[in-house]
């Protein structure tokens, strides 16, 4: 009789940081461009405009932001409401399975929105006035045409701003870039995202949820179907079937985690031991990895949580010491604010200067106070166990 190999021991916690930071080009810049660099990290959150330069230049070895700008003007990486219900910078051919996986969330929190319902317009009126609306954006319009063609189309009555918002943000569009630096205006353009119309009902959202969860694995692997719940902002039971879908179908395997948690993976996926190094990193606000998990301790410390991500949802560029969120970080006069939420080595201090005089670099061409806006959460005080200005 043949011995049954004994399971593979389970993943420790700091295997689980290391698996994400590997997956997510934190544990050393790659020589990858741009398009292949998002493609990898699946998306980046780009309601912060400069953000996905700054999260790219993070990853990327020698990032030009030129690089960037390049692939958004040609609308082969592209901006839209995604997962989350918030906005993404993905490739253009991940668009439409990702659009089509998160579709029922978007349905839902758009079109039964009160904001949108009580302008007398139904989700049933919404979908016969999206075929007109996207073929009057094959080209450019900002979102006051898009609300009055809305509008004149439905005659049903007023269309408010709000409700022509709501209407927007589920319609499949993208946003049109408005040119450096940071290529989106705060009042963007918006175009349709092509001549294929992104499906809609359950067989369309199962086969776009079946792509994301692979790309999910690939990219935040190891992880529990809450997880990728979590990122899609999809339902608890629709993210599970898909990734049970994936082990059926050989395409991924499951794991035992921390206290026994069910886990997820790609088979033969990245996966480095819990004590490889992990060099620091000035993170962009709202950087993926510290939203991408129901467990956000994978990443940031329980007791830092809630000075970083605000309850208003902001969530503040953070540094990143030893794999986990160290502080928080704004750009100053003449450098990189860094709020140490403990005591840090004259080691970590020196490798954040030395990421802080990088960034430097590219904000000095873009802009240099790229976060000045959320100034107001310093001002309220952060927990900091000292803090540095660490000179461009």
């Amino acid at each position: 009789m043949t011995a049954t190999a004994p399971p593979p021991p389970a993943l420790t916690a700091r295997a689980l940081n290391r698996a994400t930071l590997a997956r997510q080009l934190l544990l050393a810049r790659e020589p990858v461009g741009v398009e292949e660099a998002v493609r990898r990290v699946v998306a980046l959150q780009a309601q912060q405009p400069g953000s996905p330069y700054v999260a790219l230049w993070n990853r990327v070895a020698g990032f030009d932001p030129a690089g960037l700008d390049a692939a958004v003007e040609g609308f082969r990486l592209v901006r839209s409401t995604l997962m989350r219900i918030t906005l993404h910078l993905v490739h253009a051919e991940d668009y439409r399975p990702f659009r089509e996986a998160v579709e029922p969330t978007l349905r839902g929190s758009r079109l039964r929105d009160r904001r949108f319902t009580d302008t007398g317009i139904t989700p049933d009126d919404a979908d016969t006035l999206l075929p007109d609306l996207l073929a009057y954006a094959s080209g450019p319009r900002t979102g006051e045409e898009l609300r009055a063609r809305a509008e004149e189309s439905w005659g049903g009555g007023s269309l408010t701003p709000a409700a022509g918002r709501m209407l927007r943000q589920y319609a499949p569009l993208w946003h049109v870039p408005s040119g450096p630096p940071w290529q989106y205006a705060v009042s963007p353009g918006f175009v349709a995202s092509g001549p294929e119309p992104v499906r809609t009902g359950p067989e369309a959202a199962a086969g776009g949820l079946d792509t994301l969860a692979r790309r999910y694995l690939a990219g935040f692997g190891p992880a529990s179907a809450a997880d990728l719940a979590q990122f899609g902002l999809v339902q608890r039971g629709r993210a599970r079937a898909a990734l049970d879908a994936l082990v059926r179908d050989g395409a991924a395997e499951v794991l035992a985690g921390p206290d026994g948690a069910v886990l997820y993976d790609l088979p033969g996926a990245v996966r480095p031991d819990g004590d490889t190094p992990a060099p620091p990193r000035l993170m962009a606000m709202w950087d993926s990895t510290l939203l991408a998990y129901a467990d956000r301790s994978r990443i940031v410390p329980a007791a830092y949580r809630k000075h970083v991500i605000r309850i208003n949802g902001d969530v503040l560029p953070t540094l990143l010491v030893d794999g986990y969120v160290a502080g928080a970080w704004r750009p100053v006069g003449g450098g990189i604010e860094a709020a140490a939420f403990h005591p840090l080595t004259a080691a970590d201090w020196a490798g954040l200067a030395a990421e802080a005089a990088a960034l430097g670099r590219l904000l000095a061409d873009r802009d240099p106070r790229v976060y000045a806006r959320y100034d107001h959460w310093w001002a309220k005080g952060l927990p900091a166990a000292e803090t540095r200005v660490l000179p461009y």
